[in-house]
């Protein structure tokens, strides 16, 4: 069984590693990027990819689910800290391809749910389950209203400014700005920068005019 890990947390990576090789049939690959994740598919379009989709560099789920679908005979784990219940419920409901399961959950799950994908089943954990189930429509179509603080930060984000970059212009710790955009994040429904400036103009809190998108 051919794996693929996309995880730019070293920690991560080694930890799923010493899990795969529990396995004496697998071969671990390793993807650090969208480009190298792409060139190793065309190699061993059946593998298994482990990704932590809000650390690599999808754009959105549009991409994650076109470059699935491409690959079709692939299976994917998605493993993160957290992902939105519009995330998880597009993904999930678009796809039978992905598997889903937390870094923070128990690592039974994570074993399930490799054991699952190396069976072409999907496993999805109790909490991405009732994520899914408990999100109210009216949640993803009106977002909650950004302060003042968030939105000069969403701003940042769509100048390309680093989390460091905008602790230091605020005279703030990256610990509070990382903070800070979590939380844009969760009222936003989004899980990548690039989404929280896509969300934030068709909402109207951002100028496209004064941003490099």
């Amino acid at each position: 069984m051919n794996y693929i890990l996309a995880d730019n947390q070293e920690l991560t990576r080694f930890a799923l590693e010493n899990l795969l090789q529990q396995d004496e049939t697998a071969v671990v690959y390793r993807a650090f990027d969208k480009a190298g994740l792409v060139a190793l598919l065309k190699e061993h379009e059946s593998a298994i990819v482990i990704l932590d989709y809000t650390l690599f560099d999808f754009t959105d789920e549009d991409q994650l689910l076109i470059v699935a679908e491409r690959f079709a005979l692939s299976h994917w784990v998605l493993l993160s800290e957290d992902l939105t219940s519009r995330f998880l419920r597009r993904v999930v409901y678009s796809s039978h391809q992905f598997s889903v399961v937390f870094k923070d959950g128990p690592m039974q799950e994570v074993r399930e749910a490799l054991q699952s994908a190396s069976r072409h089943n999907r496993y999805i954990s109790q909490r991405a389950l009732e994520a899914i189930i408990s999100q109210q429509q009216e949640e993803d179509e009106q977002p909650s209203v950004l302060t003042n603080t968030e939105t000069e930060i969403v701003k940042a984000i769509a100048q390309g400014k680093t989390t460091k970059e905008i602790a230091s212009e605020r005279f703030s710790s990256v610990h509070t700005i990382t903070t800070h955009r979590k939380n844009i994040f969760r009222k936003l429904g989004v899980n990548t920068a690039h989404e929280v400036v896509k969300y934030a103009l068709r909402a109207g809190l951002i100028d496209s005019s004064e941003f490099y998108i």
